[in-house]
């Protein structure tokens, strides 16, 4: 937005440091990084590179630590446990082979080798695979749902949310100013912001729709009201305001309950309560707004093509979708002359060859007026009973209730605009006139207009938020409100969406955040949900008080101030349609469409990515622990060889493993995952009883792989095969029966809890279907096919006794696997902390708080301090 600039000084009172005004209030500063719109001019460079405001946020940005995500840091833990268990297995293995085993007894590389099939049994070639893949199909999903994740690992910090940091314009709310409400002197007409028909029934007479004061403002005065409110002359913090008709003051009487009732004798005229009014009566009503305006509509109503200031344009919105044709009403009613608006005076005033629904006597044109609501009722002499037209339906005005009715709409955060008009004689007013004024209030019979009423205009919540804000709530996740704007509009906004509630019941602003110390500002954050007229500078403390309560923080922004804040959170999510490009650089999600309901989603899909990350280790764990151990197991049984070879190994790892673990990797939500609270912070990827689950599955899969083995090599079925036969036949069952057993582990662990033994197993996800054939298809393949088998695989067919065993090896660890989930399930259902919720793993204790030391803001970011300047 063009800003004028001025040469003069800007008077700093006492006790204020000048790096303290607000950078909107040095008008007599240009910047850096900033354009000029028209005109020219000679200045004094003050500051260069890094020490200009762009640069600060630069250094900012650049000194503000990445955060590393929890699953980072946990793979790094599990990969040093495997590194350490994979070490004392070949140490294992070689001893066995060299001192026990019959075979390799004495033999130092015929051992060494054992040990390092061992070794390539256990390393987990196809884990880093799976688990990019995760990621990645993950960050695909995300994308077709608006949510563009940056970096792969920041997927998972999703999931782990426990406060969501919001703006509040575009983002939690439409972005449009829409028409909410028309009052009228006896009677409320309530507006569908929503509906996408052109009826006049979008507006419904409800007298009960915001009636009274919000109760956060019932004991104040009009003045104090007015200052917390959108009509309020100062604007948002450090910036002009961009709703041109704001009231200057606002006396209200002792008595608002008394002041607010209206004093018709009719209350059912025009229309009853509950009815919706006709079209005509919506058209002259609204003709004022109409019709005094330059504002041109975007197509179809909405934003794409329109002109004018959004306020105004609510108007004309309003009438568009109730039915009224704005062009055809403007091309009947062109305009005769007219009083521009200035901010000077807060109104304008167009005159009108009127038509025959305005009634006019003849000889008369109509004048409408458009403004301020305080000043548009100190030049009212009378008001429209229920907002008809017609100078038979015109009463004395009643200052007090229209007064009132202000203080009502401001308390509730809306923008107010007074519509008024009266009739002129035609000889008074010259076509193409261009009126001062002293037309509307310097005429000598002094005050003259007729109150019509007063638009209530607020940018309406997004509907889907209400929903995905309840949807967070349920999944324990804090959603808060960081905006510019005022306190009551702030307020009113979290109350339509839920943010305001009993427990957190009123917003803090910016100017008191300033005054906090870290300590105050640390229990600030844990009880408040709306933070208005806030600055950049807030944000990033916000961010830091909730880090240092252990809370995980997103973090939405937009602008280039925003990007320090961005950067410190643990999850920064910049906006698509009107981010900056330094904001998006800077944060980990970009919203394509810039809607608070997406980041809800993002987070649902970070919690699917942390459970298939779990299910992801609980298949390929297993095979790659039973293919070592099978190794370690067949010595110490005296089996004549290994009954599994390297090659048969490296093809269940890059193979099987990847194939059935791509299963889990692309698992779809569970039901309730948006039930539970945020996993703890620090909350080990493999937990107690996932770490059970995978050493049942590790022993299932080992034992029925060495069994099997030694019922083929030690058994009396195949005693008159040579030693080479016997052995390709161990070797082929326990093959199979380690593959077609890992099957079961992958179809067990596809839920969490939820019992496989159903036909849920195989359904709800085309690749567990797909991925069973596809290795059952190879199994048989290597199996059969001669020379792949024998001369590759080291292994020839299987009989019907053989693929018994396998069949047998497959049921047993399935319903093993089963077994314990039940179990799980039923401690789970008494109460048991079956998910380590509370219970650390592989670590001392839960990680407590960093404390307000966390809090140390980065060298240069008190120039970003936007104290407020008291006009």
């Amino acid at each position: 937005v063009p800003i004028d600039k001025v040469i003069a000084a800007i008077p700093v009172e006492g006790g204020l440091d000048p790096e303290q005004v607000p950078l909107g209030d040095r008008k007599n500063m240009a910047y850096s990084a900033t354009l000029v719109s028209v005109g020219s001019g000679t200045g004094i460079a003050i500051s260069t590179g890094d020490f200009t405001q762009i640069g600060t946020i630069n250094r900012l940005v650049n000194q503000t630590e990445t955060i590393k995500t929890d699953v980072l840091k946990q793979i790094d833990l599990v990969s040093k446990y495997l590194f350490i268990a994979i070490c004392t297995m070949c140490i294992a293995t070689f001893l066995t082979a060299f001192f026990y085993s019959d075979t390799y007894k004495s033999k130092v590389l015929d051992s060494i080798n054992i040990a390092l099939v061992c070794a390539v049994a256990m390393v987990p070639e196809g884990l880093e695979a799976i688990v990019t893949l995760t990621y990645s199909y993950a960050v695909k999903v995300m994308a077709s749902q608006n949510a563009i994740v940056r970096a792969l690992p920041a997927v998972e910090t999703l999931g782990s949310v426990t406060v969501i940091c919001s703006d509040k314009t575009g983002t939690l709310t439409q972005n449009i100013m829409s028409l909410t409400a028309f009052v009228t002197s006896n009677a409320r007409y309530k507006n569908d912001v929503d509906a996408a028909d052109r009826v006049p029934a979008n507006f419904v007479r409800d007298d009960s729709y915001l009636a009274e004061r919000a109760q956060h403002d019932m004991k104040k005065s009009g003045e104090q009201i007015l200052a917390d409110g959108p009509n309020n002359p100062q604007g948002r913090r450090g910036k002009d305001p961009s709703f041109h008709f704001t009231t200057d003051s606002l006396h209200t009487t002792d008595q608002p309950a008394a002041a607010a009732q209206t004093s018709s004798p009719d209350d059912n005229f025009p229309f009853k309560q509950g009815e919706s009014p006709t079209k005509d009566w919506i058209q002259s009503a609204l003709s004022c707004g109409v019709l005094c305006s330059k504002c041109v509509l975007g197509e179809g109503g909405g934003r794409e093509g329109e002109i004018g200031n959004p306020t105004e344009l609510s108007i004309l919105r309003a009438s568009y979708f109730a039915g009224i044709d704005i062009e055809e009403l403007k091309n009947d009613c062109p305009i005769v002359a007219e009083v521009p608006f200035s901010s000077d005076y807060k109104f304008m005033a167009t005159v009108h060859e009127p038509i025959p629904s305005d009634n006019a006597p003849a000889g008369k044109l109509i004048a409408y007026v458009k403004g301020a609501p305080d000043r548009m009722v100190k030049q009212c002499k009378f008001q429209a009973k229920g907002g008809v037209g017609g100078e038979e339906n015109i009463e004395p005005v009643n200052e007090e209730y229209w007064i009132e009715q202000i203080a009502i709409l401001s308390s509730h955060g809306l923008r107010v605009l007074g519509l008024c008009r009266a009739f002129v004689d035609k000889e008074s007013v010259k076509p193409g006139d261009n009126l001062g004024p002293e037309f509307v209030n310097g005429r000598p019979e002094g005050k003259w207009l007729t109150m019509v009423g007063l638009c209530a205009i607020m940018d309406p919540p997004r509907p889907e938020c209400v929903q995905a804000i309840k949807e967070a709530h349920g999944a324990g996740v804090r959603v808060a409100m960081i905006t510019g704007d005022h306190k009551d509009t702030a307020t009113a906004i979290g109350h339509m969406l839920g943010i305001v509630d009993e427990k957190f019941s009123e917003a803090v602003t910016g100017p008191e955040l300033d005054a906090m110390s870290d300590g105050e500002l640390c229990k600030c954050v844990l009880s408040h949900n709306v933070f208005a007229r806030a600055s950049p500078q807030n944000k990033i403390r916000i961010v830091k008080a909730l880090q240092a309560e252990g809370q995980v923080t997103s973090m939405t922004g937009d602008g280039v101030n925003d990007a320090p804040a961005l950067k410190a959170a643990n999850m920064g999510v910049a906006m698509g349609k009107e981010g900056t490009d330094v904001a998006r650089e800077a944060s980990e999600m970009i919203l394509a469409d810039d809607n608070f309901a997406t980041i809800v989603y993002a987070v649902k899909q970070g919690r699917v990515v942390w459970d298939n990350l779990r299910k992801v280790l609980l298949v390929n764990t297993p095979i790659n622990n039973s293919q070592g151990l099978s190794v370690l197991v067949g010595l110490l049984v005296k089996l004549p060889s290994t009954p599994i070879t390297a090659i048969q190994i490296l093809y269940s790892n890059f193979i099987c493993a990847v194939t059935l673990g791509f299963v889990t990797a692309i698992e779809p939500a569970e039901d309730g995952i948006m039930g539970i609270p945020p996993r703890r912070v620090g909350k080990r990827l493999i937990g107690r009883f996932l770490f059970l689950r995978i050493v049942i599955g590790t022993a299932l899969l080992t034992g029925c792989v060495v069994a099997s083995a030694c019922i083929v090599n030690f058994g009396s079925r195949y005693s008159d095969l040579d030693e080479k036969d016997r052995l390709y036949r161990m070797r082929a069952v326990a093959f199979n029966v380690l593959d077609f057993g890992a099957m079961s582990v992958m179809l067990s662990a596809r839920f969490a809890y939820n019992s496989s033994v159903h036909p849920r197993a195989l359904m709800g996800n085309p690749a567990a279907l797909g991925s069973i054939v596809i290795v059952t298809v190879l199994q048989l393949v290597l199996t059969y096919v001669p020379g792949l088998n024998t001369f590759v695989f080291g292994m020839e067919g299987m009989d019907g006794f053989m693929w018994g065993l396998v069949i047998a090896s497959m049921a047993l660890v399935f319903i093993v696997m089963e077994i314990e989930k039940a179990i799980r399930r039923s401690l789970k259902a008494q109460g048991a902390d079956t998910d380590d919720r509370e219970t650390p793993f592989f670590t001392d204790s839960i990680p407590e708080k960093p404390g307000v030391d966390h809090m140390k803001m980065p060298k240069g970011a008190s120039k970003l301090n936007l104290q407020e300047l008291n006009h």
